[in-house]
């Protein structure tokens, strides 16, 4: 089928703006909380026209694209628009239909527009899509960039040496990523790629953060993750530190010798940061921290804490919050946590391992004197929000890999499991779920590299990255659904890799700001004119 893409997407912009203008009426007259369900079905809405923006710009800088890429191209245009106009999934029993905003006669004409897409059997091009992917082949993921071309292949080879044979034997026995695999990975630059030159870094890009973030977490979201945590502590500092900040703590995050930990989350806290209660205040030249932080990944093997605390007792909200740069020495498999002050416990969890979760106390802990990021009080909310658009750009780099190798999985189970005498890869229902993930896999991918294209550009970006983060954790997660379902009970079974990235993709849809969040983020920046 030959696709006029650019009558399609008109036609999907053209829809995501009569939902804007219809959130915008109703949002004249009730509260945003109150109209939720619109709000989020909204941000859906304009996350799904960005996808498909993001797959034209992928056909377009590969020339067109191959049979392959056309064909992929065809099922996202499919898929999406029949979601658009037919019920958007923003969970698994919750769909946004045309109806929840009063587009019913948008929807109708949505789906004129696309008819000689949507009316279309699309049977023959999963099967098409399915037997490339069975014969090795894959879209294109060519960069006009010998570079970032050179650094993904690079990364792929070290992944596939260094961390998936090992990884689920890590994940059964909750294992530490080995000090060894973390030296390798420091060698290879993976903790300092966008932490400047000057400070010992790369100095590279958002979208190199993403391919190094998407091929360790292809081998394991763990691998993937060990650098989030640098990603976060480098820019905190690096565009919040004072000059003997980023001069003492920068090339000893960039180099591995600093392993930080982010130390934000407190009990009953979720996402509403400014009820925090942890609490740090200057006594005899040093600061004493008292409190409780929930759900600290990596806080017993890490060194440095950037922990996120009320300083200001009398101000409200986000107005008392400060960040503090922690040092603390480093846990041992006995002693997980030697600080004086400092005691931690253990979160057992069903997946996402390799760092382990711990709920931390603090009693009377002391940090140096100069441990308050940027030297004023008071900014420590505004300093973590600054983090949250590569944060969030690299959870979907994160969620891309791992919806790769639940892909991967997938598909061999279905070239090498037999039943009534053929491989089951040649069965229509089990061919289409490796189509579809394909299709999903590209539809976040691109997403996840026009938002890390546009934190490059230097603009404001918090919408493209929580759009990047909403559509890839949705995938991650359908993508492991499907496949271990393509091993049938086998899927179900510990010793089958499958069974550990399904507990992973999970997580995504919740950390770095849960779905709902980032929904609401979206629904909130497009209203307020900010795309």
């Amino acid at each position: 089928m030959s696709l006029d893409l650019s009558h399609l997407v008109g036609a999907a912009q053209g829809y995501r703006e009569l939902a804007r203008a219809a959130l915008a009426a109703r949002l004249a007259e009730r509260a945003i909380d109150a109209e939720q369900r619109a709000a989020h079905g909204f941000a859906w809405v304009a996350t799904s026209v960005a996808a498909l923006e993001a797959v034209v710009g992928w056909l377009d800088s590969n020339h067109g694209g191959t049979t392959l890429d056309r064909n992929v191209a065809t099922l996202a245009f499919a898929e999406t628009l029949g979601q658009l106009v037919g019920g958007l999934p923003m969970g698994q029993n919750e769909l946004f239909r045309p109806a929840d905003l009063g587009l019913g006669q948008a929807a109708r004409d949505l789906a004129a527009a696309s008819a000689a897409l949507l009316d279309a059997d699309h049977a023959a091009t999963r099967l098409t899509v399915a037997e490339a992917l069975a014969e090795g082949l894959w879209p294109s993921e060519s960069f006009d960039d010998g570079e970032l071309n050179a650094i993904r292949d690079q990364f792929r080879k070290f992944t596939d040496a260094e961390i998936l044979p090992h990884a689920h034997k890590w994940h059964l026995a909750n294992d530490l990523i080995p000090d060894a695999t973390v030296t390798a990975m420091a060698e290879l630059g993976t903790f300092g790629v966008c932490i400047p030159e000057e400070f010992g870094g790369l100095g590279l890009s958002k979208l190199v953060m993403c391919l190094v973030t998407e091929e360790l977490s292809r081998g394991w979201i763990g691998a993937g993750s060990l650098g989030t945590r640098s990603e976060i502590a480098g820019e905190l500092i690096a565009t919040g530190g004072t000059a003997e900040q980023k001069a003492h703590w920068l090339p000893k995050i960039a180099s591995g010798e600093v392993l930080p930990t982010a130390v934000f989350t407190e009990p009953d806290v979720g996402s509403d940061l400014g009820s925090l209660q942890t609490r740090a205040r200057i006594d005899g030249g040093h600061w004493v921290i008292d409190g409780a932080k929930n759900w600290i990944t990596h806080a017993s093997r890490s060194d440095l804490m950037t922990l996120l605390c009320r300083t200001l007792p009398d101000a409200k909200g986000y107005a008392g919050l400060s960040m503090l740069l922690v040092p603390k020495p480093r846990g041992t498999q006995t002693d997980p946590f030697p600080a004086k002050g400092m005691s931690g416990s253990e979160i057992e969890v069903l997946g996402y391992r390799g760092m382990r979760e711990y709920a931390l106390q603090f009693d009377a802990m002391q940090a140096p004197a100069d441990a308050l990021l940027g030297g004023e009080q008071g900014q420590g909310f505004k300093q973590l929000m600054r983090t949250f658009e590569g944060a969030r750009i690299q959870t979907a780099a994160r969620a891309v890999g791992v919806a790769r190798r639940a892909l991967e999985l997938g598909l061999d189970y279905a070239l090498t499991r037999k039943q009534f005498g053929q491989p089951i890869v040649q069965f229509p229902r089990v061919s289409d779920k490796l189509a579809m993930s394909l299709t999903d896999f590209v539809l976040s991918r691109e997403l996840s590299y026009a938002a890390a294209r546009a934190k490059d550009s230097g603009k404001r970006c918090d919408i493209e990255a929580g759009m990047a983060k909403l559509l890839a954790a949705r995938c991650a997660w359908a993508n492991a659904d499907a496949a271990l379902q393509i091993h049938g009970g086998n899927g179900y079974a510990l010793e089958y890799e499958i069974s550990r990235v399904l507990c992973d993709a999970r997580i995504l849809n919740i950390f770095e700001g849960a779905a709902e969040i980032q929904a609401q983020v979206i629904a909130r920046g497009l209203l307020d004119g900010r795309n």
